[in-house]
């Protein structure tokens, strides 16, 4: 024992000298990852639901008010102060807000330019067509599914907004599913969605639906970030997104 001790510390002694000049890859960069704004739902099968985004402006001072089904805010430009259950909160760019269904919000834009934000909603079908924002907010809907949301079980849900930057020259993730549902919409860059072999660039302003049984990829070929916001129900416990398809007893 002592020997063979002595001999691996002479080797790594032997390996000093080249340890400066030993060249390793750099690690990729990360992905990032921030949840905006967060709830849980005991139960999302009593009903059938749907996905909706509306796009809502705000000038200066202006008031609108807002109770609809279950949703989460996000502040584009401009601020908007959120007055929720006796409380205010102020949303700046970047910021977002969990309104419960049944809930009466008042908005109001702050001062220093037009408050334009995002308003997603999960939402039953009776209410598909009911107003989000009232006047004088300019509302301008921006995506509904065309059916219900597939493949929801029995259970308590999470409910959350992240927003995700995935760095420049990303190579495709592996292919994946939803444990859930996940609505996304792309601030900034462009991203290469793989589907069915079949990759398509998918630029600011798009909105791309993934239910449960889509098995999908998303990489980034441009030189900028891409960065894009993830609306996603999964079940409790459960990851949001799990590797390649879905098991066929599930």
């Amino acid at each position: 024992m002592q020997f063979r001790t002595a001999g691996l510390a002479l080797l790594g002694a032997m390996a000093l000298p080249f340890s400066g000049t030993a060249q390793t890859d750099p690690a990729p960069p990360a992905i990032a990852r921030t949840v905006i704004a967060a709830a849980k739902l005991p139960t999302v099968t009593d009903v059938p639901l749907y996905f909706k985004s509306v796009s809502v402006t705000l000038q200066p001072g202006e008031k609108s008010g807002v109770s609809a089904a279950n949703g989460i805010l996000y502040q584009m430009s401009g601020s908007t102060e959120v007055a929720l259950d006796g409380e205010a909160k102020m949303l700046a760019a970047g910021d977002g807000l969990f309104i419960a269904g049944g809930k009466t919000a008042t908005l109001t834009a702050g001062s220093g330019g037009p408050s334009t934000f995002l308003h997603f909603f999960l939402t039953p079908a009776a209410e598909l067509g009911r107003p989000a924002e009232t006047a004088p907010a300019a509302v301008r809907e921006s995506y509904r599914t065309a059916n219900p949301i597939p493949d929801l079980k029995p259970g308590g849900y999470d409910l959350n907004l992240t927003r995700v930057t995935f760095p420049a020259r990303m190579p495709s993730n592996p292919p994946h599913h939803r444990s859930g549902a996940a609505l996304y919409f792309i601030i900034s860059g462009t991203g290469a969605n793989t589907v069915d072999g079949k990759t398509e660039a998918r630029g600011s302003g798009s909105l791309v639906y993934e239910p449960y049984a889509l098995v999908h990829q998303w990489g980034n070929p441009g030189n900028e970030p891409l960065v894009f916001l993830a609306f996603n129900i999964n079940p409790e416990g459960v990851a949001a997104v799990l590797p390649g398809a879905p098991a066929k007893n599930q």
